[in-house]
């Protein structure tokens, strides 16, 4: 076989896990030999995520400094530090397919992980963490929601927690509101106008984060799609996208999302939205993972077709002169942390390419891992590794010092805020943009 790299646009197997043989625990294995092997003799993602740094100390401490050195039971220590970014599959390896070799690293170890999940689940933590529908509905409850803020800054409570449940006590956790977006958003009444290849009217996946944890983010939404002639309305009802679930390898507690979600998600699609949600992972479970996980379902390729980013969305509606430049505020300098699950989804970045549109505004985009993933910032375990991966991005944001900072991922923009001297409260690129237009 040639070392020479693929230099065709990557093709995404689907992911065979309804079949016997992506239960197999010896095929498994011998896969992970083989890519751990193609990883060893490339090392071209060293600089990304911890689970190729782990790979290399581990065959480097060998007796045979090579893949076959390693005892299989470290395999897992490989996995352990894989967030399914999917960066290295979408920017950095050069054997994805087509390419003969067939690497795809991220979804390998997606398999992986279903594989340890289904023969022995997971910790408490990280069931809860995970389950981010249930633990907002409790935490939301009117007075609760007060007190789950006030013990979350409280430094006892949060010792406490990490001794426990292995929540690090120095990690951001999101605040929580019992007045949640659904609970107080009115859909709008706009006439839409079709432009290209978007509707002009949109329904609102808000997310378990923008519904629980930030509902004015919703409301910013709201403002800038409205002012720009969009009818913007919230879908009917919604569970939580499955994303943190994925990232758990549990896949049956995915199906089992899937199957509340995709049905509503279908039916507004067949009534005439387009769909949209302000956190980059719901969109890419959206556009990606779902369809990969069922190739064969018409529902969900029907709204894979018709799920955009925000900000895609609004670039699209820029591209056939629907939308409004009219912009009295400059926003100055920016700078902004391209989020993973933005970047694979192979948009550009247009997030960047819309807010750069408002007069005397300079977005400095930088495109590297913010480290957090969800449950990977905030895990005692991980912490540390995820601070080293946020390191490049914190020290860039410190050297702009710009007047702002924002990530799409309000969950990123808040970690790095939080390592950061520079910046006192993180923004959202839509709040921006709606502080532009004044509205």
């Amino acid at each position: 076989m040639s070392r020479e790299g693929n230099l065709e646009a990557p093709t995404r197997h689907p992911v065979e896990w309804q079949s016997e043989e992506y239960w197999n625990k010896e095929d498994l294995f011998s896969e992970l030999e083989r890519v751990y092997d193609i990883c060893h003799g490339c090392r071209r993602c060293v600089s990304l995520c911890d689970s190729f740094p782990t790979l290399f100390d581990l065959v480097d401490e060998s007796e045979t400094m090579e893949v076959d050195g390693i005892a299989k039971e470290d395999y897992y220590d490989v996995v352990d530090q894989c967030y399914l970014c999917d960066l290295c599959f979408m920017t950095k390896c050069p054997y994805v397919p087509p390419h003969e070799w067939n690497v795809d690293f991220p979804h390998l170890m997606l398999r992986a992980k279903a594989q340890r999940f289904k023969n022995e689940s997971a910790s408490l933590r990280d069931r809860v963490l995970t389950s981010t529908d249930a633990v907002g509905k409790l935490a939301t409850i009117p007075v609760v929601d007060v007190t789950v803020n006030a013990m979350n800054k409280n430094g006892l409570f949060r010792n406490a927690l990490e001794g426990t449940l292995g929540v690090h006590r120095e990690a951001p956790v999101p605040t929580y509101h019992s007045k949640t977006l659904r609970k107080q958003f009115r859909n709008s009444e706009i006439t839409p106008k079709a432009v290209g290849e978007t509707t002009g009217k949109v329904a609102f996946y808000a997310t378990c984060y923008g519904n629980y944890n930030t509902p004015h983010l919703g409301e910013d939404f709201v403002k800038v799609f409205e002012h720009n002639g969009i009818q913007f309305d919230l879908v009917t009802k919604e569970a939580c996208c499955g994303m943190p679930k994925l990232e758990l390898g549990d896949l049956e507690s995915v199906n089992k999302l899937k199957e509340k979600n995709i049905p509503v998600l279908a039916a507004m699609v067949d009534e005439g939205y387009d769909l949209t949600a302000p956190i980059p992972s719901c969109v890419l479970m959206y556009k990606q993972e779902l369809p990969l996980l069922y190739p064969d379902d018409e529902d969900v390729r029907k709204v894979q077709a018709a799920f955009y980013d925000p900000f895609e969305y609004l670039f699209l509606r820029h591209r056939d002169g629907e939308f409004n430049t009219e912009f009295p505020n400059s926003l100055g300098d920016i700078s902004y942390q391209v989020a993973c699950h933005l970047r694979v989804q192979n948009i550009g970045i247009k997030t960047r390419d819309v807010l750069s549109l408002v007069p005397d505004t300079e977005v400095h985009a930088i495109e590297r891992c913010s480290g957090h993933d969800g449950t990977y910032a905030v895990k005692k375990e991980t912490r540390e590794k995820s601070l080293k991966i946020a390191r490049p991005v914190v020290r860039q944001v410190n050297e702009k010092d710009a007047d702002h900072f924002a990530s799409d991922c309000p969950m990123a923009a808040t970690h790095i805020a939080n390592l950061s001297d520079s910046v006192d409260q993180p923004d959202h690129p839509m709040s921006l943009l709606r502080k532009a237009y004044g509205i």
